[in-house]
C-alpha cells in the first residue's frame, strides 16, 4: 500500500476543481474526489488487518522514506498503525460527508471545495508522517483554509472568530515548534540531531530536557484540541463557521491536537508526562465540567455543540492524562467517536438553519412535525453525544472511565467521578435543545412551507450514523485496529516505572 496516494489523491482533487467552471462540474469532481479518499482509507484498513494477520507486528506498516533537506536531516518519512488508520478513516467519512452538506454552495463554489479539500490534504499528511518536520509541516498546511472558509463563506462575527482562530492555533504551532526544535537538537542518533519519530522513541531524552519541551508539545498540541484554558477560539470559530468547515473543525481539526498529544509528546517524553499527568488530568477535568455547564447557558444550536465539544474532548486529554492502556485506548476511541457525532450534529444543525435562517432554540419548536428526518438527526445525534448505550460515545467514555479508575491515588479516583458526573448535565442540555428546538407545537408557522432533508443531506447523516452506531453496537473492531499502537505506546510509558 502506497500511502503517498492519500496525499496526491486530494491534492490532484483540489488542483482539478481549480479550472472548472459551473456548480455542477465542481461539486461532482469534490464528490469523486472525497468518495474516493474514502475508499482508498478502506483500502488501507483491510491492507493493514491483512498485514496483522499475516503476522507482521512491526510498530509501523508501509514505510516509506524520501529525503528532503539532507542538511537538516529532514526526510519525508511516513508510515501508519491502527491508531493513524482510526483517524485517517475519520477524516474520510467526515469530508465526504461535508461535501455532500454543500451540495447547494454557490458562493465561490469552486475556492470554497478546492479549500474544503486542501483541509483533508493537510490532515492525511499528519497522520502519516513519522518526521517531526514533516508532521508540523501538515499541521501548518490546515491553519490558512480555516482561516479563509470562516472569514469568507461564515456567519455572525465571522471576521472576528476567524481572526481569534488563526492567531490563537499559529500560537499552539509556535509552542509546538519550540518543542519540536527541543526533541530535534536534544536528540542524538549516532552524533547526529534527529526529527525521525520512531528513532527519537528508541532513545531516552534526559528528564530535565523533557520537562522543559514537554509543556510546549503538549500545550501546543491542546490548543488545537480545546485545552482547557486556550479552548476560546472553539465556539466562536464553530459557531461561525459554514456547516462543512464545522463539521470539519470539530470532527478533525481538533483531532490533530489530541493526536499530536499522544503521539509526540506522550510517546516521546514518558518522564515528562508522568511528572505532569496532574495537571493535564485537572485541566481536563476542568474542561470537562466547564464545558458542560458553559452549555447549559446557551441557546444558540451551533453554541450548544461547540461548547459540549471542549466538554467531550476533555475526555480525549483526561485518558491520555491517565496513562493506562485502557484509558489512552479510550482517548483513542473518543477522538473516533467525538469527530463522527460532532460532525453529524452540526449537519443537522446547518440543515435546519438553511431553512429557517435561525439557530435560536427560543424561535424554533415543533420542528418534528415539518422536517422529521432531519429532527430525528438531530435527536439521535444529541443521544450519541450524551452516552446513549448502542452509540459510539457510550463505548468511548465508558473506556475512558474504566482506564482511570485502575488508579489508586485520591487525585484519580475524583477526577474520574467528576467527568462521569457531567454526563448528567449533558443529558440536561441535550434533552433541552432537542424539548424546545425539535419537540411542541410549531412556533413559527412560516416554517410550516419547509422541506425536509434533500437526498444529498440524507446521505451525508447517513454515512456519519453508520460509523456511530457500528462503532456502538461493535467496537471490537475499532479496539483491534488500535490495540497494537496502544500497546506500543503504553510499553513505552511503562518504562518509566520501571
Amino acid at each position: 500500500m502506497n500511502l503517498l496516494l492519500l496525499i496526491i489523491l486530494p491534492l490532484v482533487t483540489a488542483l482539478a476543481i481549480l479550472p472548472l467552471k459551473g456548480l455542477k462540474q465542481v461539486r461532482m469532481i469534490a464528490f469523486i474526489g472525497s468518495l474516493a479518499q474514502l475508499l482508498l482509507s478502506t483500502g488501507l484498513l483491510i491492507a493493514y488487518w491483512k498485514e496483522r494477520s499475516s503476522g507482521n507486528m512491526a510498530a509501523m506498516l508501509f514505510e516509506d522514506h524520501y529525503t528532503w533537506y539532507k542538511a537538516l536531516l529532514i526526510n519525508f518519512h511516513i508510515g501508519v498503525d491502527g491508531i493513524s488508520i482510526s483517524m485517517i478513516l475519520l477524516t474520510a467519512i467526515v469530508v465526504l460527508a461535508g461535501v455532500l452538506v454543500s451540495w447547494k454552495q454557490e458562493k465561490w463554489n469552486k475556492e470554497f471545495f478546492f479549500l474544503l479539500i486542501l483541509l483533508s490534504l493537510g490532515a492525511y499528511g499528519f497522520f502519516i508522517s513519522l518526521d517531526l518536520f514533516t508532521l508540523f509541516f501538515f499541521l501548518e498546511l490546515a491553519v490558512i483554509p480555516k482561516f479563509l472558509l470562516i472569514g469568507i463563506w461564515g456567519s455572525g462575527k465571522k471576521e472576528y472568530s476567524a481572526m481569534k482562530l488563526a492567531l490563537m492555533l499559529m500560537g499552539g504551532s509556535a509552542l509546538v515548534f519550540v518543542g519540536l526544535a527541543g526533541i530535534y537538537f536534544h536528540t542524538d542518533i549516532n552524533g547526529q540531531h534527529s526529527f525521525d519519530l520512531m528513532q527519537i522513541a528508541g532513545t531516552r531524552l534526559p528528564l530535565e530536557v523533557q520537562k522543559i519541551f514537554f509543556p510546549f508539545a503538549f500545550i501546543g498540541f491542546g490548543v488545537f484540541t480545546a485545552l482547557f484554558p486556550f479552548h476560546t477560539w472553539v465556539p466562536d470559530g464553530h459557531s461561525s463557521a459554514p456547516t462543512a468547515a464545522s463539521m470539519f473543525l470539530a470532527g478533525i481539526s481538533m483531532k490533530l491536537g489530541g493526536y499530536g498529544c499522544l503521539r509526540v509528546a506522550t510517546f516521546l517524553m514518558p518522564d515528562a508526562a508522568h511528572e505532569y499527568a496532574w495537571i493535564i488530568i485537572l485541566l481536563s477535568t476542568i474542561a470537562i465540567i466547564y464545558g458542560a455547564l458553559a452549555t447549559m447557558m446557551q441557546t444558540d444550536l451551533k453554541y450548544i455543540n461547540a461548547y459540549s465539544s471542549v466538554s467531550h474532548v476533555g475526555f480525549v486529554i483526561l485518558g491520555i492524562g491517565m496513562l493506562t492502556k485502557t484509558s489512552i485506548a479510550g482517548s483513542v476511541m473518543q477522538m473516533v467517536s467525538h469527530g463522527l457525532i460532532t460532525a453529524l450534529f452540526f449537519a443537522a444543525i446547518g440543515m435546519i438553519y438553511d431553512r429557517t435562517h435561525t439557530r435560536d432554540m427560543a424561535r424554533l419548536g415543533g420542528l418534528l412535525k415539518i422536517m422529521p428526518f432531519i429532527s430525528t438527526v438531530f435527536v439521535i445525534a444529541g443521544l450519541a453525544s450524551l452516552g446513549l448505550p448502542g452509540f459510539s460515545g457510550f463505548v468511548a467514555e465508558m473506556t475512558i472511565f474504566m482506564g482511570s479508575w485502575q488508579h489508586a491515588d485520591n487525585l484519580y479516583r475524583i477526577a474520574t467521578i467528576l467527568a462521569c458526573a457531567s454526563i448528567v448535565v449533558t443529558a440536561v442540555y441535550i434533552l433541552r435543545a432537542a424539548g424546545k428546538a425539535i419537540m411542541g407545537p410549531v412556533v413559527n408557522t412560516a416554517y410550516e412551507s419547509l422541506g425536509d432533508a434533500r437526498w444529498n443531506e440524507k446521505l451525508a447523516a447517513g454515512i456519519l450514523l453508520l460509523g456511530i452506531v457500528v462503532i456502538g453496537v461493535a467496537p471490537f473492531w475499532l479496539s483491534e485496529l488500535i490495540g497494537p499502537g496502544t500497546e506500543n505506546l503504553i510499553q513505552k510509558i511503562a518504562a518509566v516505572v520501571k
